[in-house]
């Protein structure tokens, strides 16, 4: 496909190779994808640095969009309907990264005394893949569940899981508007109802009205967070990010396994073949390095999960990285530059363990 143009995020895993065969693909820094730049391009792949919206897309040749993330707030898709642009994210592709950032999160909160698997319950707040996917994982560890998500009838009402969980998670789509928007879904009013001790917000940012929550976690000693999204990432609330009782602080990097980056982009990469009737080439897991990780024998579970994920690691970086006069520049760098982090399941295989131990 000769003829075929494609402007590509660098960011995009394994991007050169996996687009090769469908046309001339230009990687560019997503502070160079500009109007100018995409004018002549037939496809755009992104991550979520770009707003794919009528700014950015009017007056190019661009007929498919696709975002090589989960989340798709960053993509104005009324826009693209209206002007024919086929559109495509790579929903369900970090699951698995996601719930294991939230096990090595649980894990650590279970060694520091802040959480007990027997007689905590977790509400889990939006249970589509990733949610679901939490709910099997804690059904295997031994802790309760709490499940509230009104769109899919599950009849647990935000104030009852407010009232009687110990932790609250957030796994759910940004949405403003509609029968169930969930912008500030968890705001000053739910955090004075809420009686538990932390939430973990590895969802979306604005999901979780940042400054009342830093106000939550003034208000008493035994309050905490655990936090992965922000609210206008890379200019997050530095006074939140700094606070003591922000026990993990991360860079919106939950999803970031190598396999679940390789992952996004595969799932991106399957829907323009599809678009341009043409069949996939692309061998994700031949792209992936040989897992190099090894693994003691007979851990239990919690150390299994934090030998292959040392979660706090992260938490350190950022933590330390709040005293840079660059920090934004930091934030998108470490994203960026992620150290490799590999999916448990195939650390688990490659050390002889069971692959279903977690899921």
């Amino acid at each position: 496909m000769k003829n075929f143009s494609l402007v590509v995020d660098n960011f995009v895993w394994g991007a050169a190779e996996a687009f090769a065969h469908l046309g001339q693909v230009t990687l560019l820094p997503f502070q160079d994808i500009t109007p100018s730049t995409i004018r002549h391009a037939d496809a755009l792949i992104t991550r979520s640095s770009i707003q794919s919206n009528q700014a950015l897309l009017q007056g190019s040749n661009v007929s498919f969009v696709g975002t090589a993330t989960i989340g798709d707030d960053h993509v104005d898709k009324a826009y693209l309907a209206a002007q024919g642009i086929a559109f495509a994210s790579a929903a369900g592709s970090s699951t698995q990264s996601v719930v294991e950032y939230m096990l090595a999160s649980l894990f650590t909160l279970e060694e520091l005394g802040k959480l007990s698997f027997s007689k905590d319950k977790l509400g889990i707040i939006g249970v589509g893949r990733i949610g679901s996917l939490l709910d099997k994982a804690c059904g295997k560890l031994g802790l309760k569940t709490l499940l509230n998500d009104p769109p899919r009838g599950l009849d647990t009402s935000l104030d009852e899981v407010l009232a009687s969980a110990d932790i609250i998670t957030l796994h759910t789509p940004l949405e403003k508007h509609g029968e169930h928007p969930t912008y500030h879904l968890i705001g000053a009013d739910e955090l004075a109802k809420f009686q538990g001790r932390g939430l973990i917000n590895a969802g979306r940012g604005a999901c979780v009205d940042n400054q009342a929550l830093l106000d939550w976690l003034n208000q008493d000693e035994e309050h905490f967070a655990v936090l992965d999204c922000w609210e206008h990432e890379p200019n997050i609330n530095m006074e939140l990010l700094k606070h003591p009782q922000t026990i993990i602080a991360t860079p919106h990097i939950a999803g970031h396994s190598l396999d679940g980056k390789a992952a996004n982009t595969y799932f991106v990469y399957k829907d323009l073949c599809d678009f341009l009737q043409v069949s996939p080439t692309w061998d994700m897991d031949a792209a992936l390095p040989n897992i190099a990780q090894i693994l003691a024998q007979g851990l239990a579970k919690s150390a299994l999960a934090l030998e292959m994920y040392p979660i706090q690691n992260d938490s350190l970086a950022m933590k330390e990285a709040a005293s840079l006069d660059n920090f934004k520049a930091w934030f998108s760098s470490y994203r960026k530059n992620y150290p490799v982090r590999r999916s448990w399941d195939k650390v688990l295989a490659a050390n002889d363990y069971a692959e279903d131990i977690f899921f």
